[in-house]
């Protein structure tokens, strides 16, 4: 059983912080040889300029993408601060372990060690509590992910809720360093400072702390914490909490490791560049002897909230933009697409399982990128192109459709926000029997022309669409792919560096396929989520053992050939 100790953070270390900042003032904003720009960006699978990342990266042009990007070099800074005591992993570690991936939470095994967390201090719950009710109104994500998560406990069903992330650091932690970044932090964004009532579907209420000096964490140690623990405390924050965001660090030999459990009701995937900038450089430059990192202000994910609910309240059903949502839902039974094989009876809660497996090495991906651009589209709709080309290899369909998650940053401000911003696009591919070249291009076309529908969630879509139009919430067994590129930033900054960077799932309650193609500089891999029960297991073995066969295909094919005819056996 795990004991708990107070830290006292002036008795750890009552050195000053030196003032200098040169290295990771202009390692933070971009401002190396050949970074032409003061912030570091990435472009995303549409091609559009993403969240800018301030990290210890190199710039350098990126092409292939139909747009601007950062592609990563590895820096010693990307691994904190030097230390040259550290043990380096030999080279059959290196060949085993992968420095980035995403995996089940019920997976990791941390270094034994000492654990300490970061938790609200009684003082800043109580603040909490009397946070006065705010006007601004939850997001459509929020709204939609709190009424999940209200009927699932309603059922007794426990569902996935969390964005968790760990890496290592060398060394031993200084405590009062992670301190300070870790409060920075959370008093950093606004989307930290509210908690929800969700009495009903109807009725969700916003609370708001009127002074973020008003929170506070603080460290406590907990000695003897035995891994299954430590596992169910980083799983246990929940929505309708306001301290909904757990942080702290094992400490190993010659390492820690760092890890941070928030709500997805308060962050995206985008949280990844943002905690490696104000977490991860925040105290290498602290460590190193710098004064704390100057940070550009924050945006408020509140005035995203209060916009994006004014311009969904102007939509009507004639909205193009709903019009095409109610098209798209038309053709798939009227609602969102189904993943194209049994998964078995979806009525009985099963928990998630999560399988990886590797699609190409590093000349096979250069080769299928070079096939995208050849038939005139990215890697993206290569991707989805490809997915279309498994589903009628496997099934005989002869058309496809998809949605694919993104993000809907639009403005400098929001770029700088920390949120819940991401949207769902449509994609279809009319005829999913031709060549490559065809479909691919096709694909990229639909998602390109698709991509200003995610700003408009569907939940608003069904609140609009006339009841003729037989529209539903998306059943048991939806399918939902994206694709990741860790070969530029943000994420490059920690795939190609020795963090052992790590995205868990909890692994809870699945209902739907969610599907992850993630491009690394080495290979292209593909992640897959479902219900674990022996038939979803077969059809996922199957439709992956199959895609490994198309992406392959693509790869490998003649400069001048066209891969694939019409057969369904091809």
């Amino acid at each position: 059983m795990a004991t708990t100790t107070h830290i006292d953070e002036n008795a750890m270390n009552t050195g000053q912080f030196v003032i200098r900042r040169s290295f990771l003032r202009n390692a933070f904003a971009g401002r190396f040889a050949d970074a032409p720009a003061h912030l570091i960006r990435y472009a995303d699978h549409s091609g559009r300029l993403g969240m800018p990342v301030r990290s210890a990266v190199t710039c350098v042009p990126a092409t292939g993408f139909g747009g601007y990007g950062a592609v990563a070099r590895r820096t010693p800074w990307l691994a904190g601060r030097a230390n040259a005591s550290r043990t380096r992993p030999n080279s059959a570690e290196v060949q085993t372990h992968s420095m980035f991936g995403i995996t089940t939470l019920r997976d990791w095994i941390p270094d034994p060690g000492p654990v300490i967390c970061w938790h609200a201090t009684p003082a800043a719950n109580a603040k909490a509590c009397e946070a006065p009710v705010s006007t601004v109104p939850p997001s459509y994500q929020q709204a939609q992910h709190l009424r999940r998560y209200s009927d699932h406990r309603a059922r007794g069903l426990d569902m996935s809720r969390l964005m968790i992330f760990t890496w290592d650091i060398p060394g031993r932690c200084d405590v009062r360093a992670m301190n300070y970044a870790i409060n920075a932090h959370i008093r950093r964004h606004d989307t930290y400072h509210s908690w929800f009532e969700c009495d009903d579907a109807e009725r969700i209420v916003r609370h708001t702390m009127a002074d973020p000096a008003d929170i506070e964490l603080v460290p406590v140690e907990h000695a003897g914490m035995t891994p299954r623990e430590l596992r169910e405390h980083i799983s246990s924050p929940h929505p309708l909490q306001w301290d909904c965001f757990f942080f702290g660090v094992v400490q190993g030999v010659d390492r820690f490791t760092f890890y941070a459990s928030i709500a997805h009701l308060c962050v995206d995937p985008m949280i990844v560049g943002v905690l490696f900038s104000e977490i991860h450089l925040m105290y290498a430059a602290l460590v190193g002897g710098d004064a704390p990192i100057e940070l550009p202000e924050a945006g408020r994910y509140g005035d995203y909230c209060e916009r994006q609910r004014a311009e969904m309240s102007a939509l009507t059903p004639n909205s193009p933009a709903v019009r095409r949502w109610i098209d798209f839902a038309a053709g798939n039974g009227g609602t969102l697409p189904h993943f194209p094989l049994a998964l078995g009876d979806l009525s009985v809660p099963y928990a998630g399982r999560l399988v990886t497996e590797t699609l190409m090495d590093e000349p096979e991906t250069d080769r299928f990128e070079a096939a995208c651009v050849a038939a005139g589209a990215r890697f993206s709709g290569g991707v989805f192109g490809c997915a279309a080309l498994t589903q009628h290899r496997l099934t005989g369909a002869g058309s496809f459709s998809v949605v694919t998650t993104t993000d809907t940053r639009r403005t400098p401000t929001e770029l700088m926000t920390t949120g819940w911003f991401t949207g769902l696009v449509p994609v279809s591919v009319p005829d999913a029997a031709g060549h490559f070249d065809d479909v691919a291009r096709c694909a990229q076309v639909s998602f390109d022309s698709g991509i200003e529908l995610a700003t408009v969630p569907f939940d608003r879509v069904l609140q609009l669409a006339p009841p003729q139009a037989g529209l539903g919430r998306p059943r048991p067994g939806n399918f939902v792919m994206s694709f990741l590129d860790a070969s530029i930033a943000p994420l490059s900054s920690v795939a190609n560096s020795d963090l052992n960077f790590r995205i868990y799932d909890e692994g809870r309650v699945s209902h739907q396929v969610s599907m992850w193609v993630t491009r690394l500089q080495q290979e292209t891999k593909v992640t897959v989520l479902f219900p674990d029960n022996p038939i979803a297991g077969q059809s996922i073995a199957g439709y992956v053992a199959a895609m490994k066969s198309v992406y392959a295909r693509v790869a490998n094919c003649r400069r001048g050939s066209r891969p694939f005819a019409q057969s369904r056996a091809s």
